[in-house]
């Protein structure tokens, strides 16, 4: 079973997996630990991650990226519209209001979601862990970012399943960072905790995380998140600023020309990368434009002074998280820094002034996501046993449920309003079940939103449910427990629906009762129609009570309560419990019919791409062969071939390697074939050792037919002959083969072929084995007698159901001794025993 983590990132991805030793990166095919997170259509097959990025400014047009920021977000969406105008590719808005991707590809104009594309991406990081694993992947753990909104995450679920996969948890980015730092730390306290901030300033966001960490336990405290601050905006900061330079000095216009602008930004983000290092860099492109050679300059005094409206946003989200955990500087014990961006210097200096310390790096900037999602898949996977470690998360956003209301009656829809309630609160543990009581006297609809959409950007509706119909007896309204989950993944739905009515039984009356003490307050809330309050605790433990059919009074020192029989039965009440249909409308989400439909198609694209792969090891095999065999006729292949068919041959070389270069690129794999001298020359190097395996069988059995050893007396005369005639036929073929063989020259077409030896030995092993090796028949077993009854002292004879303890035997239950089955223990991953 796999144990991978996925960290899919704006601008590069990471793989990671969980070993005996511990967790390793895994490097792709060109054995880099980061993955380009691209995919690029060509025009038969598709290249994706680092082969996709050698073609993106050969097709800028077919090269999608960032989809990231793509997946799970309406068209409209003001920051998507922003992003819209740096990506090259075609984007429109599809009729369900969401991003449509168009592609040039075989021929034609192809369209695909975000999530089909994302799809691609994930199945192109299962086959490098495959690949690396040398078994199939199918369990991992993903990390996403914190301010990922639930249609987002199941968009990400979507593509993990459109690849093949198996997400046991999507993992907040923040948290598995946090994961992978306080798992290896051995000097954690026992009882105060300390906190700890991580600051993850990516390709194209910013998130802060402050969490708590005790001996192998840590507890998110608060998350915080700037959505559009990254290194892609320092990167857009000197793109414009070049832009313009280059306008004035060399009359040209980047935006005009998709292949310039992308030229041009990866230079900006190498230019970058040299500020980070060096306190000023060149800037020189060839040919960027209208075949002019452009050169810039810039001082990193420079750099941060046109990235001042940047940096500034860097202190909200930090400000932000550190009032959530109700904290202040001087109680955070760390500042850890990663992401590909934290290595600019102005923001490290901005951290550092706010935290008062300098922030650490202790952990790998850009793999430490992909290692705790590896640990977390670790920790959930039975595979592994995994040193003990507890993950308290917390949700970031409030969830709350809406449904309208109802007179007294039930008559009137709208006479009391829209009824809302929190049911979810910003910060509750992940995962965590909620319960909401409403009543109800018929079928209605409830509403899964958000509770505050002022940082989400987002719908504030997350899904709609209708609920019912609802068989009630009792014909008044009727009470509805209604169930609210959070899984592990960060997604919210509404799990299940409970009709609750009260019926009358008779039981028994208890001599004695003690009331039982009880802190279970339940996660319920009971609503009316007017009245939205939390229940008591008290009220919550009764209500349970009251809802298994269970008194609340039972014995205090867990004694059998003794029944009255002389007393009379009286009656008491006992709530009903009856499922209540409930139908799920996810907006939009992807629905099972079109999430199949997009793995059919997934599966189609990747039989293309194989199928070209496969044409182009085909081409190459033929190209090798063309250059390989024009030696090989005037060396080891002389003797099979004639002069005549010699010349023939070349100038057939000669025809094939044209063909290749000019026609043959468009064939497909099945148009190249293999080479009769070659096998011919294979079939004559391999017939020596085939023969004499087939005579050795010949003789082996023919000699075992004959014997007089007493190890086949045993064999039936009839099965014996069996096998000589099968030896006779079998040296009478060979003989007559081998005749044929040596009157033709080597490079006429062999009358004797290796392969035909070898199906004869198999069907000459197939007969006789069987029979040479029928195994003897058992000794009849000696007649014994029957053992005489023991007599026992004073004339009886002991009972079959008598005590065997007493001399020492087996107790009289039927247990088997040490019959518990062994626990087998998960090798183990943990980290200080990796």
């Amino acid at each position: 079973m796999s144990v991978v983590g996925f960290d899919f990132g704006n601008e590069s991805c990471v793989v990671a997996v969980a070993r005996q030793r511990g967790i390793d990166v895994v490097l792709n095919d060109e054995s880099k630990r980061e993955t380009p997170a691209i995919v690029c259509f060509g025009d038969k097959q598709r290249f994706i991650g680092t082969a996709g990025a050698a073609s993106a400014m050969m097709n800028p047009k077919t090269t999608i990226s960032q989809i990231k920021r793509l997946i799970g977000r309406l068209y409209s969406d003001p920051e998507l519209q922003n992003d819209l105008k740096s990506m090259p590719f075609m984007v429109t808005e599809g009729p369900d209001g969401y991003p449509l991707i168009h592609v040039k590809y075989l021929g034609e104009t192809k369209t695909f979601t975000p999530t089909q594309v994302l799809g691609m991406l994930f199945s192109n990081l299962k086959g490098i862990a495959e690949k690396n694993l040398n078994a199939a992947v199918v369990d991992c753990c993903i990390g996403i970012p914190t301010y990922f909104t639930d249609l987002q995450r199941r968009a990400v679920i979507d593509a993990a399943t459109i690849a093949g996969l198996h997400p046991l948890r999507l993992i907040h980015e923040t948290t598995a960072t946090a994961l992978a730092y306080g798992i290896y730390k051995t000097d954690l306290p026992e009882s105060d905790p300390i906190n700890v901030a991580f600051v993850d300033v990516g390709h194209s966001s910013l998130q802060v995380c402050i969490a708590a960490f005790k001996k192998a336990q840590l507890k998110v405290l608060a998350h915080s998140f700037d959505r559009s601050l990254g290194g892609r905006d320092f990167d857009d900061a000197l793109f414009q600023h070049f832009a313009a330079k280059f306008k004035d000095e060399y009359k040209i216009d980047v935006y005009q020309n998709a292949r310039a602008c992308l030229r041009l930004r990866a230079a900006c983000e190498k230019l970058k990368k040299v500020l980070s290092a060096n306190p000023e860099a060149p800037l020189n492109i060839e040919c960027l434009m209208e075949e002019k050679d452009v050169r810039g300059f810039i001082k990193r005094d420079e750099f941060e002074q046109i990235c001042i409206p940047i940096l500034e946003r860097v202190k909200k989200p930090l400000e932000k998280a550190l009032a959530e955990a109700g904290l202040t500087v001087d109680q955070i014990h760390a500042v850890e820094l990663v992401g590909s961006a934290s290595r600019i210097p102005a923001v490290l200096k901005i951290l550092t002034d706010f935290f008062g310390k300098d922030p650490r790096r202790t952990m790998n900037a850009s793999e430490c996501v992909a290692k705790g999602c590896a640990l977390q898949c670790a920790i959930l996977s039975p595979t592994f046993k995994v040193k003990e470690f507890q993950v308290n998360e917390s949700f970031p956003f409030s969830i709350s449920l809406s449904w309208k209301g109802v007179a007294a009656d039930g008559q009137n829809e709208a006479a009391e309003g829209q009824q809302t309630i929190t049911v979810i609160p910003k910060g509750s543990t992940i995962p965590c079940l909620k319960a909401v009581t409403i009543l109800r006297s018929g079928t209605f609809a409830v509403d899964v939103q958000y509770a505050d959409v002022s940082e989400l950007q987002a719908p504030a509706k997350i899904s709609s449910y209708t609920i019912g119909p609802i068989q009630s007896t009792n014909g008044d309204r009727a009470k509805l427990k209604v169930r609210v989950r959070l899984n592990l993944h960060g997604i919210v739905a509404i799990e299940s629906a409970t009709l609750l009515e009260e019926e009358e039984v008779e039981v028994p009356v208890v001599k004695e009762t003690t009331k039982m003490d009880t802190d279970d307050t339940a996660n319920e809330t009971h609503v009316g129609e007017a009245d939205v309050n939390m229940q008591d605790a008290k009220g919550a433990a009764e209500a349970t009570a009251a809802e298994n059919g269970t008194p609340e009074a039972t014995a205090a020192d867990d004694k059998p309560v003794q029944m009255d029989t002389d007393a009379k039965a009286e009656a008491k009440k006992k709530i009903k419990k009856t499922n209540v249909p409930v139908t799920e409308l996810v907006h939009g989400g992807l629905s099972q019919v079109d999430l199949q439909k997009a793995v059919e198609k997934e599966f189609e694209l990747a039989l293309q791409d194989r199928v070209m792969e496969e044409t182009k090891d085909r081409k190459n095999a033929v190209e090798a062969y063309v250059y390989d065999m024009r030696n090989k006729l005037n060396d080891k292949y002389q003797e099979f071939v004639t002069p005549s068919e010699k010349d023939e041959f070349i100038a057939r070389l000669q025809e094939v390697e044209d063909w290749l270069y000019e026609d043959g690129e468009d064939e497909i794999k099945s148009v190249y074939q293999g080479d009769p001298i070659e096998e011919r020359y294979k079939d004559h190097m391999e017939r020596g050792n085939v023969i004499q395996q087939l005579t050795y069988c010949i003789n082996s059995y023919r000699d075992a037919a004959v014997s007089n050893d007493s190890k086949f007396e045993h064999i039936d005369l009839v099965d014996k002959q069996k096998v000589l005639n099968a030896c006779v036929e079998a040296e009478a073929w060979l003989r007559e083969k081998q005749q044929q063989q040596d009157a033709l020259p080597k490079y006429a077409t062999p009358a004797l072929r290796s392969a035909d030896v070898l199906k004869k030995t198999e069907e000459l092993d197939r007969l006789c084995r069987p029979i040479m090796t029928k195994p003897k028949p058992a000794p009849p077993k000696p007649a014994t007698p029957e053992p005489q009854p023991q007599q026992a002292q004073g004339g009886e004879a002991p009972s079959p159901g008598g005590d065997a303890n007493a001399d020492g035997g087996a107790d009289d239950s039927n247990e088997t001794p040490n019959a518990e089955p062994m626990e087998t223990e998960k090798p183990e991953t943990a980290p200080g025993s990796a």
